[in-house]
């Protein structure tokens, strides 16, 4: 059985931080492309960062580049968000997902809330 097991989210202050992990299990995660998507309330999901099978690769959404850094751990098969500097705007539900190009699949976990408000 197939999990992605988001945590890490809250409540946090303008200018603050936060990790989120995201543990995952029922397939091979060094075979996976790895992103973190996030969705405000009545918006669409954004991709905000994805990292590559070996880590060495990460690209980020514009709207979080120099403030976020997304890594990964393929012995522990969990991948992280580290949140720097965050806005109220950074505020939604953070989605992981797995995509494993070898053969189409794709996951996606249930997702953390990140509220940023004084």
């Amino acid at each position: 059985q197939v999990q992605l097991v988001e945590s890490g989210g809250g409540l946090v202050q303008p200018g603050g931080s936060l990790r989120l992990s995201c543990e995952t299990s029922g397939f091979t995660f060094e075979d996976a492309i790895m992103k973190w998507y996030r969705q405000a309330s009545g918006n669409e999901r954004e991709l905000v960062a994805s990292i590559v099978r070996t880590g060495e690769i990460t690209t980020y959404a514009d709207s979080v580049k120099g403030r976020f850094a997304i890594s990964r751990d393929n012995a522990r098969n969990t991948v992280y968000l580290q949140m720097n500097s965050l806005k109220p705007e950074d505020t939604a539900v953070y989605i992981c997902y797995a995509n494993l190009i070898l053969d189409g699949r794709d996951y996606w976990g249930q997702g953390t809330q990140v509220i940023v408000s004084s």
